[in-house]
């Protein structure tokens, strides 16, 4: 399903573009945008369910301890009761649906821009080598892998397959030859015939587990030397793994921290992933009451994401998406935050800011969670 939306959807979309404005870097903004718009609905179903059970939570809990109490011995009528409290308040997982319907796209996104044009595509096949007097024994299962669409031209691409007729399991001195085909058949070789320049896209093979157990030739032929498992890939370049966008060097560039340099690019990048993450997180609290703990993670989880994604091998190109679709979350996060609340939770979050304005003037001018030395 992922493999059909980054074909039939994704891509026109980002061939559209190119061809507006002929640059990558550009593409994948624009892409990320109207993507994004496409899911405005559905994510800020999330966003306001979110704002809303910040607000009802506590007092959903309360409510909830007292029919249970009250309730102990009647089950039903207790049941009856929490149910009549989820339509006053709605449920916390009304959330999630919105978010399941919309993770098949944007995990398609995701793959679409972790793959060509935009960085080199490997395709990698797993082999067991087998004794020669056993390997007559097994019955033949052809391997496909699955479907790559690989840019020969800035818009066009056909879907490669690469597979092996006889299967992933070879007997010692046995060889066989990995074909890249597309789903019609059609060999990649033939493909690149047709196209200028199609030398830059030929694929280069190597062993990358079990180098003494199988070989590959250039092309595409393995060779079993032993018994053992191995590994063969071949990568497919990308057309625009090398190409630049603004400030970054290389959109199929991957690592804050490669051959001894540090990668600034990238750096700039994964910063501006967590500064965005840190703003959207911000903007959901605004109008809120004051809350520790959710204070407390704000401030840890864009450090503790944005840590990992230093050293997370994600190409450029995915991170541009990343920071440009954070942006826009917050900027959605920010209008939202600034609609009218359902008169019953309005009633409860003017309670509960009315409350903490108590408190802080009871406690001297600080809020709770403060040291009694700060002003």
């Amino acid at each position: 399903m992922i493999g059909y939306i980054s074909d039939n959807l994704l891509l026109p979309i980002l061939d559209f573009f190119y061809g507006l404005v002929p640059s990558y870097g550009l593409a994948i903004i624009a892409l990320t945008v109207v993507i994004r718009l496409a899911l405005f609905p559905l994510s800020a179903g999330s966003i306001r369910n979110a704002r809303r059970m910040r607000i009802a939570q506590p007092a959903m809990q309360k409510r909830q301890a007292e029919i249970k109490a009250k309730y102990a011995n009647n089950p039903q009528k207790q049941q009856e009761e929490l149910g009549q409290l989820m339509k006053e308040f709605g449920s916390p997982l009304a959330g999630c649906l919105p978010l399941l319907v919309q993770m098949p796209i944007l995990f398609a996104l995701f793959a679409t821009l972790r793959g060509s044009p935009f960085a080199d595509v490997p395709y990698t096949l797993n082999l067991k080598v087998l004794p020669a007097e056993q390997i007559a024994a097994v019955e033949p299962k052809p391997f496909n892998s699955a479907s790559h669409s690989i840019f020969i031209t800035e818009t066009s691409h056909v879907p490669v397959i690469a597979s092996l007729e006889g299967g992933t399991k070879l007997g010692v001195g046995d060889a066989a030859q990995v074909k890249l085909h597309t789903k019609d058949g059609e060999s990649f070789a033939a493909v690149l015939g047709d196209v200028d320049n199609g030398d830059a896209f030929t694929p280069t093979w190597s062993v990358t587990k079990g180098e003494g157990v199988v070989s590959v030739a250039a092309d595409g032929t393995i060779t079993a030397l032993t018994t053992g498992d191995a590994t063969v890939e071949a990568k497919i370049p990308g057309l625009a793994a090398r190409s630049g966008f603004l400030f970054i060097k290389a959109l199929g560039q991957v690592g804050f921290y490669t051959d001894g340099a540090v990668n600034w690019d990238i750096a700039i990048l994964v910063a501006g992933f967590g500064a965005s993450l840190f703003a959207s997180q911000i903007l959901s609290g605004m109008g809120m009451p004051a809350n520790p703990q959710q204070s407390t993670a704000n401030k840890i989880t864009p450090v503790m994401i944005t840590g990992m994604f230093l050293f997370f091998p994600l190409p450029a190109g995915v991170l541009l998406y990343m920071v440009v679709a954070n942006i826009f979350q917050a900027l959605q996060t920010f209008l939202l935050s600034r609609e009218a609340l359902p008169d019953n939770l309005q009633a409860i979050l003017d309670q509960q800011m009315a409350q903490q304005t108590v408190t802080v003037s009871a406690s001297g001018g600080r809020l709770p969670f403060e040291p009694k030395g700060k002003k």
